[in-house]
């Protein structure tokens, strides 16, 4: 049995949308737990000239660090971390992630915006048509069929996992990497460089760059770790053209489940992070608080 990590609040991601989110929700008295590979775009920036109260402008990396020490000295719990899968269960949400798993009564989801994909000819024609980006939402129509899917990690052998069940056979293309997780049994490795995926109407077929081929009737993409619209696509929360859909509260439909930062579109900046994360902490906080006082 799975030993499991319980929280009132579990944020994912530790820019400064969770970060702002965990303040509000632990100084509320939760028990606030935050997740995160790294530090996300801020960690890409170098200098920040136009944020609130730094008159000569603050580093980036001393603007990420500074704000996860503010909310460890409040009480809340920073992991590093990769999640790759997210679940709604008897109105708990169940996070997996490479070195535990978490259970909250709500989640809010701030892990940023990147949906990594790779320059392979024919991904973006036949997507929808043969090729997924979520395995939990479309295994299902690959029941007793050949798929494939293109990562070298923990998301990938997830999403392969999941795709073993029901598809007839799983290989996951490393597109010239090395495999960076164990690979379950049953599932299949292929480390060919990609050249192409192509088909008629839907997909059938991977080339690679030294002339060969595989056949198969899906193509699943996970490049590196899950990003935000990934892992909101396992809940069902993003729209046709890609959004994650939330209210004026950072709500979902799915009740508990909030979302703020870059994940959410428009301007991508800290200041917006931060107020969305403001937003989504409390609105997580009187949810916690209606549960528990039923």
């Amino acid at each position: 049995m799975e030993n499991i990590t319980m929280c009132d609040v579990l944020i994912i991601g530790k820019g400064p949308a969770g970060i702002s989110a965990s303040l509000y929700a632990v100084r509320a008295g939760l028990n606030v737990i935050v997740i995160g590979k790294d530090s996300g775009a801020l960690g890409k920036a170098s200098r920040i000239d136009n944020y609130y109260g730094f008159a000569e402008g603050v580093d980036a990396k001393e603007l990420f660090e500074n704000g996860v020490k503010g909310a460890e000295r409040l009480g809340v719990r920073v992991i590093t971390d990769e999640i790759f899968e997210i679940e709604n269960l008897n109105g708990l949400f169940h996070v997996t992630a490479s070195h535990g798993v978490y259970e909250s009564a709500a989640c809010i989801l701030a892990a940023g915006s990147s949906r990594k994909t790779l320059p392979i000819k024919g991904l973006d024609e036949f997507e929808g048509k043969g090729v997924s980006y979520c395995a939990v939402c479309d295994a299902f129509f690959y029941k007793n069929l050949p798929v494939a899917v293109i990562g070298n990690g923990e998301y990938a052998v997830s999403e392969a996992k999941h795709l073993q069940p029901l598809a007839s056979e799983v290989t996951i293309l490393t597109n010239g990497l090395s495999m960076t997780a164990s690979v379950p049994e049953g599932i299949k490795v292929n480390d060919k460089p990609i050249a192409s995926v192509s088909g008629g109407d839907l997909l059938n077929q991977v080339e690679f760059k030294d002339g060969s081929t595989l056949s198969v009737d899906g193509v699943f993409v996970a490049i590196g770790t899950a990003s935000s619209i990934d892992l909101a696509r396992k809940l069902g929360v993003v729209d046709p053209e890609g959004k994650i859909d939330f209210d004026e509260n950072m709500a979902t439909f799915i009740p508990g489940f909030y979302t703020a930062g870059d994940c959410n579109g428009g301007l991508l900046q800290v200041a917006k992070a931060v107020g969305e994360g403001a937003l989504a902490g409390t609105a997580a906080v009187k949810y916690v608080r209606r549960l528990k006082n039923k």
